[in-house]
């Protein structure tokens, strides 16, 4: 049975992805933009390093953007939905990627144990999945295939939607900014409010980062609900 965060990615929704991420999420590509920055700042400009994308389905900006940057990193493409899965690869094969991209269908918790990663990257996943221990788990995961004082980049939502209705209105408009209708965009209120779980706060963002073995992170873009740090395994 799929759990309700693979689910959630049918073909369906992956063929809007790119569309539903952008108009959400203002200053999208600044975001991925400053993530390959702040890695490349960390790793050494021309440096060689193998980068872990965890939950990579989707628009796959991340690989496209840091393989862009950073001709010598290569990826390592995870991500438990196949159709996101499939979006992603088309778009790597599109930008000339592939051979410097490996990808698997499933879970980094499925990888083989052992710290091969120089860095890895979280980027739009924590708030999807239910409750701590989900959250707790992935990151974990991650850790312990990480290598020393390796960089990790956690992006996504990081505040209870209903705590603050001027966001949420604000998101609204920039919905409305794009054409949706007052139906349209009262349906996706409700959609956003029921469907996932994020961080209630960027202290509990740092709780869980702690627990799973990393330093303190450092926050490097913020976006209404939405903030993106970098961290380093202790």
């Amino acid at each position: 049975m799929k759990d309700i965060s693979t689910a959630k990615f049918d073909p369906a929704r992956a063929a809007e992805y790119e569309t539903q991420s952008r108009i959400g999420l203002a200053g999208y590509d600044a975001c991925h933009e400053l993530a390959a920055c702040m890695l490349s700042a960390t790793l050494g400009a021309e440096s060689k390093a193998r980068i872990l994308v965890a939950g990579a389905g989707g628009t796959a900006n991340e690989i496209l953007v840091a393989g862009k940057l950073e001709p010598h990193w290569n990826f390592l493409a995870v991500d438990p939905s196949q159709p996101m899965l499939d979006l992603a690869m088309s778009r790597v094969e599109a930008a000339g990627l592939m051979g410097r991209t490996e990808h698997i269908l499933g879970r980094v918790g499925d990888l083989p144990a052992g710290r091969e990663f120089d860095a890895a990257t979280l980027i739009g996943v924590l708030h999807h999945l239910p409750g701590k221990e989900a959250k707790l788990d992935i990151l974990r995961d991650i850790a312990t295939r990480l290598k020393d004082s390796a960089p990790l980049i956690l992006a996504g939502n990081c505040l209870a939607y209903a705590s603050e209705p001027l966001f949420m209105a604000a998101w609204g408009e920039r919905w409305r900014m794009n054409g949706a209708s007052a139906d349209e965009i009262k349906a996706k209120h409700g959609k956003i409010l029921q469907g996932a779980d994020p961080p209630v706060s960027e202290e509990e963002v740092d709780r869980f980062l702690d627990e799973a073995g990393f330093q303190k992170p450092k926050r490097f873009f913020s976006s209404l609900f939405w903030g993106a740090w970098i961290a380093h395994l202790r």
